[in-house]
């Protein structure tokens, strides 16, 4: 499945009740954010996060590890955890293993996630170990302190793309037997050459009967080679941020409706789509929503690319309990990219040639 990102307690201008009607399975909500706004406690007094935002279906939260990398000018991190420098007021906080449980339990997320160190792109090898090494005795300490069992806690495997430092930290990690693992330190900056063998290295080394969830991937070529790979779960803020700019998602690549073809055309974004926009609306009525800069665009424009990757994924879903995942994903390929199809897209198809049907 694909999980729209929910970083703040809502997919950006789309509602719930969408959602469910273009068949979202669980919404991903940021742990960072949510706790220096409006705070977890808030949440927890509406009965966590289905009763906070009204979305009635399962949510995944992030641990906050991410932030570590991508606020690195704002952070300092040692054996407790991480300080930042709070990105809204400038106040200094602390997030350690114990705190980013304690506040995923009061939000009330279905699976949370262990709390990790995603080292940037490019970094040191010594460093990576040092990392991920730090990451286990993270979990040991999320472990101990987790006391929801309603809730799924998911360990996650780094390395970057050094493959012996991904066996190392599956050495260290699977002993844990989380009921799920997640691929993390991936689509940091890295080339897609050098992410998919880690990605193939990775997911084929993590236990067949548990969730494999590859963190913050999104883009639909990425969808098929990951899925080709073993991976079930899929994040990113990609379908939005990328309908929000005036970009729509389809099976010939992304179209863009700030361009003057789509001004004139009057069939919608995608003939095959049943989401409402494509059910009602032209490509020259959505192009003439964006040059008026009227929020309908963005929004319908958001709501496609969302549907589309869920279709995306159920026909891909399709196609394996077929066995004919192989055939399908070739044949996707070849009208996605239009020329040429790239030669790790190709690897991974071949790497992961050994999907078959459930028995």
């Amino acid at each position: 499945m694909f999980m729209p990102v929910g970083t703040q307690g809502t997919v950006k201008g789309i509602s719930p009740q969408e959602l469910l009607e273009i068949g979202s399975q669980m919404i991903l909500g940021n742990t960072y954010h949510l706790m220096l706004r409006p705070g977890e406690q808030l949440v927890a007094a509406h009965g966590g996060l289905p009763g906070f935002t009204a979305y009635p279906g399962p949510f995944l939260t992030d641990s906050g590890g991410f932030q570590v990398m991508s606020l690195g000018h704002m952070r300092k991190i040692n054996e407790e955890g991480v300080t930042f420098k709070s990105h809204l007021d400038g106040s200094m906080v602390l997030l350690t293993p114990e705190r980013s449980i304690g506040v995923q339990e009061a939000l009330g997320a279905d699976v949370i996630m262990a709390f990790d160190e995603c080292p940037p792109y490019p970094a040191e090898r010594d460093y990576i170990q040092q990392s991920l090494e730090r990451t286990i005795r993270w979990l040991e300490r999320c472990q101990a302190v987790k006391s929801r069992e309603d809730q799924a806690l998911f360990a996650i495997v780094q390395g970057g793309v050094h493959q012996d430092l991904r066996q190392h930290s599956l050495d260290l990690t699977l002993p844990f037997g989380t009921p799920g693992f997640a691929i993390g330190g991936l689509a940091v900056g890295e080339s897609k050459e050098e992410m998919y063998p880690a990605v193939a290295f990775t997911a084929a080394r993590l236990p067949e009967g548990k969730p494999r969830y590859l963190m913050g991937v999104g883009h639909p070529e990425d969808l098929i080679a990951g899925i080709a790979l073993g991976v079930d779960m899929f994040d990113c803020v990609y379908p939005t941020r990328t309908g929000r700019f005036g970009y729509a998602l389809t099976d010939e690549g992304r179209l863009n409706l700030n361009s003057s073809a789509p001004r004139r055309q009057l069939e919608p974004i995608d003939p095959e789509c049943d989401c409402y926009a494509c059910r009602h609306y032209t490509r020259a009525y959505l192009a003439h929503l964006l040059r008026a800069e009227e929020m309908l665009a963005p929004r319908m424009l958001s709501l496609h690319n969302l549907r589309y990757l869920h279709r995306l994924v159920e026909r891909a879903s399709r196609a394996i309990a077929a066995g004919t995942f192989q055939q399908w994903a070739q044949v996707w390929a070849e009208r996605y990219f239009q020329q040429a199809v790239p030669a790790w897209f190709q690897a991974a198809l071949a790497a992961g040639a050994s999907v078959e049907a459930p028995a």
